[in-house]
């Protein structure tokens, strides 16, 4: 089962197994991690799963599609790494893959 690490802006790590074919917004929240909120359920229409996705990792991803690249624009703290948590599928390909959550996200705002 791959190894995903979610780190809080406050720096607060978070090492969990996630099974996989589910997405890193899944991942999350089945763990309580604080900071992905995934209130659209991962239908790409909120991005409250928003996240920081390393370029070491963005090889082994399928590119964002046009829908995720809409949300995104409405993303606050948007940055050239940022990804919608529940676009991303879990595999072994990343295992190991470290994610980062934005700070508007760790006091619970969308």
């Amino acid at each position: 089962m791959p190894r995903i690490t979610y780190v809080e802006f406050n720096g607060t790590r978070h090492e969990v197994d996630v099974d996989q074919e589910l997405s890193l917004m899944e991942g999350s929240v089945l763990n309580e991690i604080p900071g992905i909120i995934g209130l659209c359920g991962g239908i790409c229409s909120c991005a409250t799963c928003h996240c920081y996705v390393g370029p070491e990792w963005a090889g082994k991803l399928q590119p964002p599609s046009e829908g995720e690249l809409t949300m995104l624009e409405r993303a606050a703290d948007r940055r050239p790494e940022s990804r919608l948590g529940c676009q991303i599928r879990v595999n072994e390909d990343l295992d190991g893959m470290v994610v980062r959550l934005p700070e508007h996200q760790s006091s619970g705002e969308a």
